[in-house]
């Protein structure tokens, strides 16, 4: 803090900025991955079916064969070096870059991250974070769109954590920043980066988020509506239109409906009616996970091939490049605005 004559106080109570991703099992063998899906697939905001018919589903069949197939696909993206998921590593380090950077800023703010699901645990986080001395606690789900299944269930955990403390920091959560000006200036600053970097141009460019059940959409949830935006805003700065920039929806898990184009049908669709070189963004999820390097540059890889594609590219998400700690930079000094 600076005083009118020019001298600064540094104030006793410390800020806390908490970032959290969703999750990442401990390791790929049977009962880590075990433990992962099952508080994953418990969440009621992920799964809405009702326990009677949810909970034999679940405990009889998911976690009797899933682990083992999860397993085998985080293989294949492990960071061995580390002996941990991607996610974790690229999480780690943008809260350990942003507290450097903001430590420059104010000296009171501290930062940390967690996982919803997985370690480390979000009342792990919040425990250190207050010990450390905070008074004041900012909650950033990594989340550029909001969805109840994923914003709202980061919320939920902070709260039930901080339902346990005799004495509660005051707490500010951040909203979705899908429209803010950084996040898409990121985006096109990325994508534009990475695209000059291909041996190849490519004709059609997907923009792949991570699909919700259609019935989760119809009941409220406003992250198709979000999607949408953030693809409108991007292609505006970029210059292009709808043929050029498609909007598509991965990662759909069961027999319901889910929001659609469906990323793999669409990158299958297009190749069988003549595109040749393809590129797809992810600009819904703010780290590179199993979902991006497995199923995009994997999976959806082999699809484009398998219908005659010839050239594909898996474009890296934001991370913690320098445009991506931008975002995540503006967005966590807009909501500590008043309190530095």
């Amino acid at each position: 803090m600076r005083f009118p004559d020019g001298h600064e106080e540094i104030a006793a109570g410390r800020i806390g900025v908490l970032l959290v991703n969703l999750g990442t099992p401990d390791g790929t063998d049977y009962w880590s991955m075990r433990r992962y899906l099952k508080e994953f697939l418990s969440d009621r905001r992920v799964v809405e079916a009702p326990r009677l018919i949810w909970w034999p589903v679940l405990n009889g069949i998911i976690l009797s064969t899933r682990p083992q197939k999860s397993g085998a696909l985080y293989d294949k993206v492990w960071n061995t070096e580390r002996n941990e998921s991607p996610l974790r590593t690229i999480t780690r380090s943008q809260g350990e870059k942003l507290g450097a950077d903001l430590a420059r800023t104010d000296p009171r703010i501290i930062v940390d991250w967690a996982m919803r699901y997985g370690n480390p645990s979000i009342a792990e986080k919040l425990d250190a974070l207050t010990a450390a001395g905070a008074e004041r606690l900012l909650i950033v789900p990594l989340y550029p769109q909001y969805s109840a299944a994923t914003t709202a269930t980061v919320n939920d955990k902070a709260f039930e954590a901080l339902s346990q403390m005799r004495w509660q920091p005051a707490v500010r959560t951040a909203p979705p920043y899908h429209d803010d000006p950084a996040y898409i200036e990121a985006l096109a600053a990325s994508t534009k980066k990475h695209l000059a970097a291909l041996d190849f141009e490519p004709d059609i460019v997907l923009a792949s988020f991570h699909g919700i059940p259609k019935s989760y959409f119809e009941k409220g949830d406003p992250y198709h509506c979000q999607c949408q935006k953030t693809v409108r805003l991007l292609r505006e700065v970029l210059g292009w239109g709808p043929e050029k920039l498609m909007v598509t929806f991965q990662s759909r898990f069961g027999r319901e409906e889910w929001l659609k184009p469906y990323t793999d049908e669409t990158v299958a669709r297009l190749a069988r009616e003549g595109v040749r070189k393809m590129a797809v963004i992810m600009p819904g999820f703010a780290a590179d996970c199993l979902e991006t390097l497995e199923e995009i540059a994997g999976e959806n890889a082999e699809i484009f091939e398998e219908n005659g594609g010839e050239h594909f590219a898996a474009l890296p998400c934001l991370n913690d490049s320098e445009e991506g700690m931008a975002v995540i930079k503006a967005v966590v000094l807009r909501e500590l605005s008043g309190w530095i």
